[in-house]
């Protein structure tokens, strides 16, 4: 998502980084650029007019046509505006006994992977959290709803399609007081906002169970459509937030853009991937930054934090000070990147790797990724442990057990070598005067890149 958007501003502000010195004229061009590349990614038209006249009227300025970098300055006031026009994050509430969340959206939006989604989340931040399945008309939901809970080992609460979604859901509270679960989460059925005996149910609902937090569930690839549907959902069952789904697609992400200021309500999660563990706490700088090409190298080092412990970390800078890293630890940081995401995905988040991301092929980059494993795995142990005592005939044989080339292992060898040299560097430099670690988690900010770049 926004990868359009994102191309289309970077060129504007490379334009502008060329003329040096700022004149109006050059200021109203580019302008012109930007109101033209968020309309053709599908934002409102009003929020357009809006969000480019807020930027002219603090770039046609003084403090920006005096500046010694003008171009500069305006990507700060675009990055500003923008971070305004997505919204403050937003957690959630989770003030009830139990606490209830109540899901709604059209159908096919996402609601019942999200539902599943947001109860993992709340899991791992230390709740008890209770699944319900309370869309009755249709039974594949409830099939799926259940098959989701086991798979994160949570409980499901279901009565199946006979049974009235208030009844379910009043009965659902009632089992989590009774068990001490801590958040109750309704899976509801997916319904068009326009229809009134579905939306009547909503109402019914949210009577009985008074949810702290109604989330919509909105798929990111809907555009100008999900304003309306998050608008007529509001005059109903008042949302207090917005889940935002398929964002990984080729949306335009227009609808991210408008929905927060046309309906004043916040996005609260970003669906970033089908994965039960792609749900993230949407943040509006952060989003701004990937927008304009700048990077995400927070949301970067969270999702290295949450793969790795602190006590692996400590052991793998104690190794790299030591410079005894070897293909085990190679092949078991290779596989903690594989869970932080796709590798085009992962170089848009880190500063100056926009334009990188663009010339990596996904599909040959997760080919190389697996070649680089087939080769790790044709070694023996002792290979692994010792790489120093791969001599010709040992590349030979690890080539053909790995179905590549030896010139494939002479070159990963080689990237290894110069890999490990590096992170020994690092693993020095992340100690103090008297040789602790100042951060034992800090050598995957650093580390990771090295051994990325290693294996490009």
């Amino acid at each position: 998502m926004f990868e359009s958007l994102s191309d289309k501003l970077q060129a504007v502000f490379g334009q502008l980084a060329s003329h040096g010195k700022l004149s109006e004229s050059d200021v109203n061009n580019a302008l012109r650029e930007v109101r033209l590349a968020l309309l053709e990614a599908d934002v409102n038209y009003k929020v357009v007019k809006e969000f480019v006249n807020r930027i002219k009227e603090r770039a046609i300025g003084v403090e920006v046509m005096n500046s010694l970098t003008p171009a500069q300055q305006v990507v700060k006031i675009v990055n500003e505006e923008l971070i305004e026009l997505l919204g403050k994050p937003a957690p959630l509430n989770l003030s009830g006994q139990p606490s209830v969340i109540m899901l709604v959206g059209l159908q096919g939006a996402g609601k019942t992977t999200t539902a599943a989604k947001l109860a993992l989340r709340l899991r791992k931040a230390g709740q008890r959290p209770l699944l319900v399945a309370a869309d009755i008309y249709r039974p594949a939901a409830i099939r799926q709803l259940e098959v989701l809970g086991q798979q994160i080992d949570i409980p499901v609460h279901s009565e199946g399609t006979q049974v009235p979604a208030a009844t379910i859901a009043r009965n659902a509270l009632r089992l989590a007081r009774e068990k001490a679960y801590t958040v109750v989460l309704l899976d509801t059925a997916g319904r068009l906002q326009i229809n009134d005996e579905m939306m009547q149910e909503l109402e019914q609902v949210r009577l009985v169970t008074k949810p702290t937090d109604v989330l919509l569930v909105v798929d990111a690839m809907t555009g100008q459509e999900a304003v309306q549907v998050a608008d007529g959902f509001n005059k109903r069952v008042p949302i207090s937030g917005l889940v935002m789904t398929k964002i990984d697609g080729d949306a335009r992400g227009g609808a991210a853009l408008s929905i927060r200021e046309v309906t004043g309500v916040p996005i609260k999660f970003l669906a970033t991937s089908e994965k039960l563990d792609g749900l993230e706490p949407f943040q509006p700088d952060r989003m701004a930054s990937r927008i304009l090409g700048m990077g995400d190298i927070l949301t970067l080092i969270e999702r290295a934090q949450e793969s790795i412990t602190e006590e692996d970390a400590a052991a793998m800078e104690a190794k790299l000070a030591e410079g005894d890293f070897d293909f085990e630890d190679f092949l078991d940081q290779l596989r903690q990147i594989k869970k932080l995401g796709s590798v085009t995905d992962l170089l848009k988040m880190i500063p100056g790797m926009n334009q990188m991301a663009k010339d990596v092929d996904p599909m040959e980059a997760t080919k190389n990724l697996k070649r680089v494993e087939a080769v790790i795995n044709s070694m023996t142990i002792y290979e692994r442990q010792n790489p120093d005592i791969l001599n010709g005939s040992r590349r030979r044989r690890i080539a053909l057990g790995s179905g590549t080339t030896v010139q494939d292992v002479n070159q990963l060898v080689k990237q290894f070598r110069e890999m490990r040299k590096m992170m020994k560097q690092m693993g020095i430099m992340g100690k103090g005067k008297k040789g602790k670690r100042r951060n034992g988690r800090g050598m995957l900010g650093g580390n990771f890149m090295d051994m990325f770049s290693g294996m490009r």
